[in-house]
């Protein structure tokens, strides 16, 4: 037995030997040529490696530095670099037939450059085009030598994904800590992938799903299937919503995707929390959702809403419509339409909008009918339609009182709260502010309201406005014209007073009418009675 055991020491001993000793007499930087040569003709791009070492208790080779070109159409820099590659080899057929077979590779904390020209093109498009590929010829290190990339694993552990756009000045999308596995991968066949990034800004993103074969003309257009779940991507922080400034919140997502060729058909559901519209807004206490189709094309850069059901509370809004993209700019056209929506739930999107009720004041009860048309550039959007609110209460707001002045000229009555029998108007949202036309405002204590006017981006008020008084007072028992008045001051202070110019001129057009008449009674009197 001591024999025996002695035997399985030497044998041990020996085997450590030989792998301790087998990287000194086994130089695998014979293979490097080669490898670089197989490698930049199967990408299309040179590719340069460091110095190859041998690990034989991982089974594995590694190089301590790794970069492959980019097109030199995007960019002279390299579109690939790597702090080192380690490729899973078979180590029999590489020690005794110096024969390289990779079954895996794993690349660590490549930096990737990924640029889209405004054409529509990636600077990875044309990966894998042989008429691209110009490397140096190197002979194998023997006749027996060779490569087999039959890749069972392809790896890729904390890197960091840059996306950007050549020709303009868009803050780039930054992917951090980006891990990223292709199994089974063949440019032939479809292969399975998965990949997990930190977004530089705030947020997370999560993808898998399969892909393949590779497209050999376009890279791009490589059919794949996916599921992609996005949480709290920061818009502002992360440059996401760069082209719409004023714009920030939380945006998550949950959804699949589908591309085949050019055209991608995406559905899911988009969640955006403490969303904000404008410089001006304040984020919104409620989550804003959003369940959408989308047919996109990416060589166009376009794409279609065809279904987009909103969610803000329990109001419910469609919103369907078209998106380009030219240059840094997002040009939309898109139409909203939402039936019978309650009130209150819309009115807490207000702050987002950058509107502000008056001070102290909150609707209650009833619903809105809304339908708009959104379109120019996101940074410059362009949004006109109607609104109609129904049976509500602007709580806290006491117009009568606010009305003081008018009041004292037609005896208008003061509450507390205003009730709203209808109010509508047609408006137009620009970066340049809002504006209100054909206002129709029924409130019962009071009368009916009419007229127009504008809301500065600083929240000022300029309106030309006229109540028709369904109470008695001054004015309404010598006239029974509607009673002019102005409105000014702020969104949270509104200031209400009479409009003496329009008054003054309604009394001139009165006393001119009367006048006119009183003329023509005396001139028909004396025509009357001349006799023939």
């Amino acid at each position: 037995m001591k024999r025996i055991i002695r035997w399985i020491a030497i044998v041990v001993a020996v085997l450590l030997l030989v792998v301790i000793t087998l990287p000194l007499w086994f130089n695998a930087n014979e293979f490097r040529p080669m490898l670089e040569t197989d490698l930049s003709q199967a990408l299309g791009r040179e590719v340069k490696l460091g110095d190859l070492k041998l690990a034989i208790l991982t089974g594995s080779v590694t190089t301590d530095d790794l970069s492959v070109a980019d097109d030199p159409l995007f960019n002279r820099t390299p579109f690939v670099h790597a702090k080192s590659l380690h490729l899973a080899v078979d180590l029999w057929p590489l020690i005794f037939s110096r024969k390289l077979i990779v079954t895996g590779l794993t690349i660590d904390q490549p930096e990737i450059m990924l640029l889209q020209s405004p054409a529509g093109d990636w600077n990875f498009s044309k990966l894998g085009a042989k008429s691209a590929a110009k490397p140096q010829t190197a002979a194998p290190p023997s006749e027996k030598s060779g490569l087999d990339l039959s890749v069972k694993l392809v790896r890729i552990t904390g890197g960091r994904f840059t996306l950007g756009k050549t020709g303009g000045h868009a803050k780039p999308l930054v992917l951090e800590q980006l891990n990223a596995e292709l199994r089974d991968f063949s440019s032939t066949s479809v292969f399975p992938f998965s990949l997990d990034t930190k977004v530089a800004g705030g947020g997370s993103i999560q993808l898998e799903g399969k892909a393949g074969p590779i497209d050999e003309a376009d890279v791009a257009a490589t059919a794949v299937e996916a599921s992609l779940k996005v949480a709290q991507l920061d818009l502002a922080g992360s440059g996401f919503a760069e082209a719409s400034p004023g714009v920030a919140g939380l945006f998550s997502f949950d959804g699949n995707g589908e591309s085949k060729g050019e055209t991608v058909q995406a559905t899911g559901r988009v969640k955006v929390e403490k969303l904000k519209l404008t410089k001006t807004g304040s984020p919104a206490p409620n989550p804003v959702e959003l369940d959408f189709v989308v047919q996109h094309n990416m060589r166009k850069q376009s794409g279609t809403v065809r279904r987009g059901d909103i969610h803000i509370g329990k109001a419910v809004a469609s919103l369907t419509g078209t998106y380009v993209q030219q240059g840094e700019s997002t040009v939309l056209n898109m139409n909203l339409s939402g039936p019978d929506m309650p009130v209150p739930e819309l009115a807490a999107m207000l702050p987002a909008m950058g509107i502000v009720l008056p001070a102290g004041s909150s609707f209650q009860g009833g619903t809105a009918t809304a339908k708009f048309a959104s379109v120019g550039p996101a940074d410059k959007l362009v949004t006109t339609g109607s609104l109609t609110f129904s049976n509500t209460k602007l709580a806290g707001f006491n117009m009568g009182q606010k009305m003081a002045t008018v009041e004292k000229l037609a005896g208008i009555k003061a509450a507390p709260d205003t009730e709203i029998q209808t109010l509508s108007a047609n408006l137009r949202m620009a970066p340049e502010g809002m504006s209100a036309e054909n206002i129709k405002l029924i409130v019962p204590a009071i009368g009916e309201v009419g007229g127009g006017g504008t809301v500065s981006p600083a929240n000022a008020l300029d309106f030309k406005m006229s109540v028709a008084v369904h109470t008695g007072g001054v004015m309404a028992m010598v006239s029974d014209k509607p009673i002019p008045f102005l409105v000014e001051g702020t969104c949270s202070e509104p200031v209400f007073r009479p409009d003496m110019h329009a008054i003054e001129q309604q009394e001139i057009n009165k006393y001119k009418g009367e006048a006119g008449k009183a003329a023509g009674g005396l001139l028909k009197g004396l025509l009357g009675g001349k006799k023939n």
